[in-house]
């Protein structure tokens, strides 16, 4: 099982794809990826079946959670509740996210 992960590799394989996320640990009971938002690109995801941790890691813009908007800033934590509606938008600079998963990614 692997223990140790790169996030600088995975944000370059994002920023060469047209994907803009990669979960890297994906267990029963906890998912781990990073987000990689450039300006002008669109977040699609939908609501999840666990509840969510986003830590801004670089970057601006905005997190809709549930019709509200709240200011995304580099060392920002945001706690999405699973079945939530949410989505990035907004970003001006490239926006990096580690996000956990209290459990399986969906």
């Amino acid at each position: 099982m692997k223990l140790d992960f790169d996030t600088n590799q995975y944000i370059d394989e994002i920023r060469k794809n047209e994907n803009y996320f990669h979960t890297f640990i994906d267990r029963e009971t906890l998912a781990v990826g990073v987000l990689v938002l450039q300006p002008g690109e669109e977040d699609t995801q939908t609501p999840h079946d666990s509840n969510e941790v986003y830590y801004i890691v670089k970057g601006d813009g905005f997190l809709k959670i549930n019709k509200k908007d709240y200011s995304v800033s580099e060392g920002k934590v945001f706690f999405v509740q699973k079945d939530i509606e949410h989505y990035f938008f907004g970003n001006k600079k490239e926006l990096i996210v580690l996000y956990f998963f209290g459990g399986p990614d969906s």
